[in-house]
């Protein structure tokens, strides 16, 4: 817990530790993993228990599978997808910042996690949506956030999305949920202690990229690395890791979203250099923030009968399907369950007819004596 300001405190020449809570933001599939990675074998923490790793990512996630578990469970009450390429899904989600049962939650977590370690590291290809609630939270509990932001060409993402995760992925769905993905991460860090870091730089020489971060991020740990740091790191980073190698020729865009997604990329890919002269940048990417905006809406504008042709097959199959038998309560549902405890050998010493009669009193619905067997109770 934290200690009450109202209380006398000990003096101490030690100083006190400093909570930081490092957030890995940002597109799925960007390297979001390897950057975590790295940083976890140079000491921070990860809290355990972490995802398991498998084919779609055999280095590891470096992921706790609390917060994707939390993730879920928001995005699910919000109706809003992990890749979202809706501008106002970003109300939804916001929202959690200040709804007691999220936040009494994350507060709680996080204090524990922070009574073990003082550099606790986040990471979740969800993580974006709910960053307003994570910085408020983490300086709730004396912690200070900052954010490694990952940037990797939109081709790419989308190409390694549907080779790993979903083969029916459209170019046109992916790189929208990409650009309203970064556009709304890059808002909601300003002001904040961030870094941002291309991919490629990353896997092609990791050790400038990790001293870079340090200094953004004011963590002197990643500042100053040792021989035997270089070494477990670099048995970590695989270049062979990008794994799909595409381009922009290799989508099927329309005009207006490839504009958009072109200038984007154009402006994020400069903010690793820019430093703190990132106000040109920040500027372009607000303009296209609008444009994308109100193309957005103009699109489910055009497109509103499709999604009420979707509505209506989805309410017809609804319709089609058998109701289902609600199960017996009160004294039938004990009755029901107290014959099910009966060993078969008990149940045949009951005249068939009988035990018919008794299933049809039972369950609702059931057959009435002499017309079959019915469902056994």
């Amino acid at each position: 817990m934290l200690p009450d300001p109202s209380s006398p405190q000990i003096a101490s020449d030690d100083p006190a530790p400093t909570r930081r809570l490092v957030l890995v933001a940002g597109a799925g599939r960007s390297g979001t993993s390897t950057v975590a990675g790295i940083l976890q074998r140079l000491g921070l923490v990860v809290p355990a228990p972490e995802v398991v790793s498998d084919e779609t990512n055999p280095k590891g996630f470096s992921e706790s599978q609390w917060v994707v578990d939390f993730h879920d469970d928001l995005l699910m009450h919000a109706n809003v997808q992990v890749s979202d390429a809706r501008p106002d899904a970003w109300t939804r989600t916001s929202a959690f910042a200040e709804r007691p049962g999220a936040t009494r939650l994350l507060t709680g977590w996080l204090e524990e996690q922070f009574s073990q370690a003082d550099q606790v590291l986040i990471k979740d290809p969800r993580l974006s949506w709910f960053l307003p609630l994570w910085t408020t939270i983490a300086r709730r509990v004396g912690a200070e956030p900052s954010f490694i932001t990952m940037l990797r060409p939109p081709a790419e993402i989308v190409g390694s999305k549907r080779t790993y995760y979903n083969s029916f992925l459209q170019d046109a769905h992916g790189v929208a949920a990409w650009l309203n993905m970064l556009l709304n991460t890059e808002r909601a860090t300003r002001g904040s202690a961030r870094s941002f870091v291309r991919y490629h730089d990353l896997l092609g020489d990791w050790e400038p990229t990790i001293t870079r971060i340090g200094a953004d991020l004011t963590l002197p740990r990643l500042e100053h690395l040792t021989p035997a740091d270089r070494e477990v790191v670099d048995g970590f980073v695989d270049p062979a890791l990008r794994r799909v190698s595409l381009t922009w020729d290799d989508l099927d865009l329309p005009d207006r979203l490839a504009t958009m997604a072109r200038g984007a990329w154009e402006a994020l890919d400069a903010l690793p250099d820019v430093g703190e002269d990132a106000g040109a940048v920040t500027a372009r990417l607000d303009e296209i923030h609008e444009q994308y905006a109100a193309y957005y809406l103009e699109s489910e504008g055009v497109s509103r009968s499709s999604v009420i042709a979707v509505r209506q097959a989805a309410e017809r199959a609804r319709k089609q399907e058998p109701a289902p038998v609600p199960a017996p309560t009160g004294i039938r549902g004990f009755a029901v369950s107290a014959a099910r405890r009966v060993p078969p050998s008990v149940r045949r010493l009951v005249p068939a007819p009988a035990r018919a009669r008794v299933r049809a009193r039972l369950t609702p619905g059931g057959a009435p004596s002499g017309t079959g067997p019915g469902p056994r109770p």
